[in-house]
């Protein structure tokens, strides 16, 4: 695999006759600073949510750059029934104003709809996939699925890639804002939990163990991305990771989520995406610091669309 050092910036270079990254990136940390929340993690990271970044400054500095978004989706076996909410509703919210190339993993291409209205720039390409004997080996081969996709055409394809479940549904802006080198989202659910409440994988037996005292956030899987180069780094790992498990017939707790949180213990996100990114709809309501959902996952019976126990 070839990619350009030029492809993994995490924003325009210090050469662009605009605003720079930096200047960008500051305006994420600092404009309009909230109180009531974190928004910068201990080594210097931005945490977004509402209220700390100007969109149109971040939409006038990444636009001219000509950018295009990879997005990876897996819809396999009834998940196929989720395509088209996802879809439209991406169509509305998700990178509006850039290029994004959509990559729909799939054990059943002809149920992809094909009448999905794409908007300028933005383009669908299908990728088959083996269906799978239980729920829980997509998961676990999922980051083997990306590695492979990124080393054979998306590096030529994109600058950033950001990886999404099928079950979810855009609610508002998820736009510029989110790019960086690597991108994680907090989970919903764990964001006000200390540290040793959080699922991460414990046994030491499998490579995803975090010790109890490691560890900053609980990050989900439903949502990571990043710059081509670091995404496939993270993918290859994972995966080599889980690969080792399997062959001594281990599984983590939460499978790729599991190895994705060790994995970002030990390289840490370069941005962090509230839980605005990636809510819950189980969860009633909303609690007062989420002051938009912009990325939820829908509400459905696990045991109808999963084929498999």
């Amino acid at each position: 695999m070839s990619i350009s050092k030029n492809d993994t910036n995490e924003g325009p270079s210090e050469n662009y006759e605009g605003l720079t990254w930096r200047q960008v990136n500051h305006q994420v940390v600092l404009n309009h600073r909230r109180t009531d929340v974190l928004t910068v993690t201990p080594w210097m990271a931005p945490i977004v949510w509402e209220g700390t970044f100007d969109p149109l400054v971040i939409d006038e500095t990444f636009r001219s750059h000509n950018l295009t978004i990879a997005t990876t989706v897996f819809a396999v076996g009834k998940y196929t029934h989720f395509l088209r909410d996802f879809l439209e509703s991406a169509e509305k919210h998700f990178m509006v104003g850039l290029d994004v190339h959509y990559y729909v993993f799939t054990d059943l291409p002809g149920d992809v709809p094909g009448n999905i209205t794409l908007g300028l720039g933005r383009l669908l390409s299908i990728v088959k996939v083996p269906k799978f004997d239980r729920w829980q080996e997509i998961s676990l081969r999922r980051m083997e699925l990306i590695q492979t996709a990124i080393e054979d055409h998306i590096y030529r394809e994109a600058h950033y890639i950001f990886c999404l479940d099928v079950d979810m549904r855009f609610h508002g802006r998820v736009g510029s804002e989110a790019l960086g080198r690597l991108v994680a989202a907090i989970h919903p659910w764990f964001y006000m939990y200390p540290r040793s409440q959080y699922p991460y994988e414990r046994r030491t037996v499998s490579t995803a163990s975090v010790p109890q005292d490691q560890g900053d956030f609980y990050y989900q899987a439903n949502i990571f991305g990043g710059a081509l180069e670091d995404v496939h780094r993270l993918t290859k790992t994972c995966r080599e990771h889980l690969e080792v498990d399997k062959s001594v017939g281990v599984e983590a707790v939460w499978q790729e989520e599991s190895h994705l949180n060790w994995y970002l213990v030990k390289n840490k996100p370069t941005k962090l995406l509230s839980p605005e990114y990636v809510w819950d709809d189980a969860k009633r309501g909303k609690a007062e610091e989420i002051k938009l959902v912009r990325f939820s996952s829908v509400i459905k019976n696990k045991a109808e669309v999963r084929e498999n126990p």
